[in-house]
């Protein structure tokens, strides 16, 4: 799996550095967490896979602290995005339609 590093010279004259590794992308992840090689590449005509709201939810509390969500529910609205865009369906539904019932308050986090 790949993962984000960041090399940082803290002294050049001593060759002193920080090696910080990340956490792999969104995408990384749900293809991990479902098994799968790769998204459908042609989202809305192909589904790549179908996972359970408990799996996005796992996706997202790994995310948590890198992305750009303050609570669990906005964390798990990022991951369904991704899902778009990767053709995942979540629990036999389109992503978008679960972010709606997320948003009004049909499905709770």
């Amino acid at each position: 799996m790949q993962v984000p590093v960041t090399v940082i010279v803290t002294d050049p004259a001593s060759k002193k550095y920080e090696i910080q590794i990340g956490i792999p992308p969104t995408s990384a992840l749900l293809k991990k967490e479902l098994k799968i090689e790769k998204g459908a590449s042609k989202r809305k005509e192909a589904i790549a896979a179908n996972a359970s709201l408990e799996q996005i939810k796992k996706v997202a509390k790994m995310k948590l602290g890198s992305t750009m969500s303050y609570d669990l529910r906005a964390a798990v609205l990022e991951v369904l995005g991704t899902c778009v865009s990767m053709g995942i369906n979540v629990d036999g539904k389109d992503p978008k339609e679960v972010q709606r019932l997320i948003k009004s308050g049909e499905i709770e986090i």
